[in-house]
């Protein structure tokens, strides 16, 4: 069997500054995830035998990272390995992943590769790699690319310190985060204009805010820029991550769950930089907005009586659609398995007809289902194109304007962006909450993830397992069992489930030795007795999983 050493989002892992042996670095990525200089070397070198062909001498690679304190030795092992396999490499320095997405597009590189574990702990780094249509790669090409890399692995080859120093050098570098602080802000700039066009509003109209709005970059490059940009475009702002004594340490919202809510006790006592200032105001207020490390997606924070609540991707998007489906745009709305079944099933809310799709997890499945013909290609509009690709977790996927080419889009997850999208959406909208469904998701963890495959007799066990309880509790119909593409092992069932649509999902983690069983009810349906069925799931899977 063929070895992927990509999971869901890129590669990612813990650090190891120890391995200098390209086999045991392999080896230690595959078995424990561990990240070391020679991983990225080597990856490097293998984009070189991916590249495709064309009229330029030396096509471009664009590199940037995030503040993690061995992405720079990263950075220049990766730099090395592209220079073997004869690239122009550019350096970008510390950018969030967005910007690099931008950067691969206006520099024309065949790829762009950001040096992220996005919101992991900053201890973990990794690799993530976009096409020269900003858009992230492909299962099949990470599976080549990683075939290509372990060969490398066992060749004997050896550069010397000189050669290696030669070689760890960029063709064009710029200085740490100037190139993404003066860039960024103008791309956003651009976007926000293209939406202020649209409907008519601009941020200074935004209501139900208390300011100044926090602003939590999880320590990430945003904290530079970000709530300057919102200051000088009308909601005054401050940033709080530069208290933190690290990325995503105890601030981003990578610490948060899509629908987590606080007292303004907890919120008090919590050890969270942004949560335990969290101002006390009148229900419904927008207070704070959490990115995370890398800058690619944004929860918000509102009060409610008794505390704070998260605003998810669900509930951003929601409030988006109800915005914008007042105009003429035919909008398609793709959504990740974990999304509110409501998000995708309440569609008559909205002022025009919505396309719905469902997708694997992962921002890259959002993109692909929304391009054009489901390639990777540009989009072609006059006008923002309509599509909007969520997950709960805060990834907004919407379109974005080709930095050189007239009427050209790609499409692109941006933090700054979907809280800029929701504070213009709600100066418009004034439907209402979102009527929202019912969702759990249950993990088992250190498990033995080759014991499941979503088609498999333990697959078959589960789905027995799953109807069997669910009967006991209430009329259970129209039952099926599917996937979606991107998801090979998923086991994916529909069914009514008192009259009411229920989805179930089980799937391996693509990053951890986990297992995860999530259930989603839409709005108005009774969810007595999933839990129990989701824990009967849990304890078979621990049972068959779990090496005793």
């Amino acid at each position: 069997m063929s070895v992927n050493l990509f999971g869901t989002d890129g590669i990612r892992g813990k650090v190891n500054l120890t391995i200098v042996d390209e086999e045991e670095a392999i080896t230690k990525l595959i078995e424990q995830r561990e990240i070391s200089p020679p991983v990225l070397r080597l990856i490097g070198e293998s984009l070189g035998r991916c590249a495709e062909v064309g009229s330029k001498e030396a096509p471009r690679v664009v590199v940037g990272w995030d503040e993690r304190p061995a992405n720079n030795l990263l950075a220049n092992h990766l730099t090395v390995g592209l220079n073997i396999a004869e690239f122009e490499v550019i350096h970008i320095g510390l950018c969030a992943t967005p910007a690099l997405h931008y950067a691969a597009i206006l520099f024309e590189a065949e790829f762009g590769c950001m040096i992220t574990a996005s919101h992991n702990p900053v201890e973990d780094s990794g690799l993530k790699i976009f096409s020269k249509y900003g858009y992230k790669t492909t299962p099949e090409f990470e599976l080549e690319l990683s075939r290509n890399a372990i060969s490398l692995s066992q060749e004997e080859r050896e550069i010397d310190s000189i050669d290696n120093e030669r070689l760890s050098q960029p063709t064009v570098s710029h200085d740490l985060a100037e190139w993404s602080k003066i860039n960024h802000p103008k791309w956003l700039t651009q976007r926000y204009q293209i939406l202020t066009d649209l409907i008519q509003q601009d941020l200074s109209n935004a209501t139900k805010i208390r300011q100044p709005l926090l602003i939590d970059s999880s320590k990430g490059v945003g904290r530079l820029w970000l709530a300057d940009w919102l200051s000088g475009n009308g909601i005054q702002a401050v940033e709080v991550s530069d208290e933190a004594a690290a990325l995503n340490n105890n601030c981003g919202a990578g610490d948060f769950s899509p629908t987590q809510e606080w007292t303004f006790e907890e919120a008090r006592k919590s050890p969270h930089i942004l949560i335990n200032q969290l101002p006390q105001c009148e229900a419904g207020t927008l207070v704070a907005a959490a990115l995370d490390g890398d800058g690619d997606r944004c929860l918000l924070i509102e009060t409610t009586n008794t505390g704070f609540r998260v605003i998810d991707g669900d509930r951003i998007a929601d409030t988006f659609l109800s915005c914008v489906t007042r105009f003429d745009t035919n909008w398609h709305l793709a959504a990740s398995i974990e999304s509110d079944l409501s998000l995708t099933t309440n569609l008559q809310r909205y002022p025009k007809p919505v396309t719905v799709s469902e997708t694997a997890v992962g921002d890259r499945w959002l993109s692909f289902k929304l391009s054009k013909n489901e390639i990777t290609n540009f989009m072609t509009s006059s006008s923002l194109p309509g599509v909007l690709g969520v997950e709960d977790s805060g990834h907004i996927v919407l379109a974005s304007p080709h930095p050189t080419q007239n009427e050209s889009w790609s499409l692109v997850g941006d933090g700054a962006m979907t809280m800029v999208a929701y504070l213009l959406a709600t100066t418009a909208d004034k439907s209402g909450l979102m009527q929202r469904g019912w969702k759990q998701r249950q993990s088992v963890k250190n498990v033995d993830r080759s014991k499941w495959n979503g088609k498999n007799e333990l697959s078959d066990n589960v789905e027995r397992a799953f109807l069997e309880k669910l009967s006991g509790f209430g009329k259970v119909t129209q039952w099926s069992r599917t996937t979606v593409p991107g998801e090979p092992n998923l086991m994916l069932i529909y069914c009514l489930y008192r009259g009411a649509k229920l989805s179930i999902g089980v799937r391996n983690s693509g990053t951890q030795a986990k297992i995860s069983v999530s259930a989603r009810l839409e709005h108005g349906g009774d969810n007595h007795g999933i839990q129990q069925a989701i824990d009967e799931a849990c304890d078979l899977l621990a049972k068959h999983m779990i090496n005793h």
